[in-house]
């Protein structure tokens, strides 16, 4: 586990401070941290506390989620395009963004799909939501609150949960055929011929549908089968060859093993 900050810490450093969702592996924030280590660029980890009120954070930043990006005194950076956009103005090399026009505009596309509202990651939030909010309260306990904090931020309804597999499984659908696109030109990566934020958020995407192995990504059993509970029409849409991808981008490229 990184030495991570306390908010009333974090406000005392000066340089980059990443907050993060101590002890999982979020996607979001495992996207972030993978974006700064391809650059190599050093930042303090700060704690967030996954569903829970983060009232100090709120208080310094205005945002109680994670993840959040602060250099020195400019604003908090909560959104995906505004991190990846710091991370290329701190190390413009390598570049994440390519310089293609139109390569450009296909890895925010990318990205997109699985990182904004309605993407993957935003469709199997609600499905680990629907599991979790549906067991009975002897049996969920104290961890009742931090879910529905977690679903009354993120807009969750049973109705977006029934939808959510049929959408993670066109988003996935997506994807396969582009990495197959990709490898029949004779590539590596997701978009053009080098690695960019394209190929490290599906890495980390990756995760909500089979989390790296344990000594790789070392998370309670419990939220692991969470994870990897993707169901029928998630699992019929995943294309073994993308998580083949994953293990690349992870081994290649980002450290391992996970540190939460």
């Amino acid at each position: 586990m990184p030495e991570y900050l306390e908010v009333s810490e974090a406000r005392q450093r000066s340089g980059l401070r990443l907050v993060l969702t101590a002890g999982v592996p979020g996607p979001w924030g495992e996207a972030a941290k993978g974006l700064f280590f391809a650059k190599a660029i050093d930042y303090a980890a700060v704690r967030q506390e996954g569903g829970g009120e983060n009232a100090a954070l709120e208080a310094w930043t205005g945002y109680a989620n994670a993840p959040q990006a602060l250099y020195e005194d400019e604003a908090a950076r909560c959104g995906w395009r505004e991190i990846i956009d710091l991370a290329e103005r701190l190390a413009p090399e390598p570049a994440l963004l390519p310089e293609d026009p139109s390569d450009r505009e296909a890895v925010l596309e990318w990205v997109a799909l699985l990182a904004d509202e309605n993407g993957l990651g935003w469709n199997r939030r609600s499905m680990l939501l629907q599991s979790g909010l549906s067991l009975p309260p002897e049996i969920l306990g104290k961890a009742r609150r931090p879910l529905e904090r977690l679903a009354s931020r993120y807009g969750y309804s049973p109705e977006a949960a029934s939808k959510a597999p049929a959408r993670v499984a066109e988003i996935l659908q997506r994807f396969a055929a582009q990495w197959q696109a990709q490898r029949a030109r004779g590539r590596h990566y997701l978009v053009g011929q080098a690695l960019s934020a394209a190929d490290i958020y599906w890495a980390a995407f990756a995760a909500l549908l089979r989390p790296l192995p344990q000594d790789l990504c070392r998370m309670p059993e419990t939220l692991r089968g969470q994870y990897g509970a993707i169901g029928p029409v998630v699992e019929a849409a995943l294309d073994d060859a993308l998580l083949l991808h994953r293990d690349a981008i992870y081994r290649d490229h980002l450290a391992l093993p996970l540190d939460l």
